[in-house]
């Protein structure tokens, strides 16, 4: 089983994107898939139809309450489920600072999985809390969408800084472009310059900025079924391809 999490400190860079396309991309190879919607916003959920369980409140979730088992949910598409989010998520940290080993806690909770998904897309909140640590702990890889700007690459950078502050294994960190606009002179010199350096594990594909992905909140759906032949489901199939090498 391999643990794919999209995270990023903050919010608004193609993160759920990102992980709505990818996590279909990967179930329309027949791959057993999960993907668990920890945002207690549940964009994730919106976009695939699917509603927050109610009973599978923070601390159902954190104590294994009712069999977690039981709030995963089918999706519109095969092979792929969903562990839908809670508004009660945004207690998380909370609850985890209350229990041992509570940075290790998610990694526990998704041992169980292992023999029937055989990969785990996470839709992780933004900010780094207990709720990102017990995340950095459990993914196999951590995919971090960066837009290219000065901000975005100063605060991948304090991301790295924390991995190796904290001895977290930094070889799990994979960033790649998102919402590139190439026609912006800033956006292309960024790129090259990053690219060039090869400081940082940074994926070749990007995601550029299309109003095609914005309207995934219209359509409740993968861009890659409204708009299979768009820029941006080709970009997107350019990326899991690249991730899957990754993954094999």
């Amino acid at each position: 089983m391999s643990i794919i999490a999209c995270y990023h400190i903050k919010g608004g860079v193609g993160k759920t994107a990102a992980t709505v396309n990818l996590s279909y991309l990967a179930a329309q190879e027949s791959t057993k898939t999960l993907l668990i919607d920890i945002d207690p916003q549940g964009s994730a959920s919106y976009y695939f139809r699917v509603r927050s369980s109610q009973k599978l409140t923070t601390k159902a979730l954190l104590t294994g309450d009712n069999k977690i088992d039981k709030h995963i949910k089918a999706t519109d598409y095969e092979n792929l489920d969903i562990l839908p989010s809670n508004l009660s998520y945004r207690k998380l940290d909370l609850r985890l600072n209350n229990l041992r080993k509570s940075k290790k806690r998610l990694q526990q909770i998704l041992h169980p999985f292992e023999e029937e998904y055989r990969i785990i897309f996470i839709d992780s909140p933004p900010n780094i809390t207990l709720v990102s640590e017990n995340i950095f702990f459990a993914a196999d890889i951590l995919l971090v969408p960066i837009i290219p700007t000065t901000l975005s690459i100063l605060t991948f950078e304090k991301l790295f800084q924390f991995f190796e502050d904290q001895n977290l294994d930094k070889s799990k960190m994979f960033a790649f472009f998102s919402m590139v606009e190439r026609r912006k002179k800033l956006h292309q010199e960024i790129m090259e310059k990053i690219y060039a350096e090869k400081k940082h594990r940074f994926l070749k594909s990007y995601i550029p900025y299309t109003v095609d992905i914005e309207n995934m909140g219209i359509h409740r759906e993968p861009v890659l079924c409204y708009k299979p032949n768009s820029l941006a489901s080709q970009s997107y199939r350019e990326l899991w391809n690249e991730l899957r090498t990754i993954i094999s």
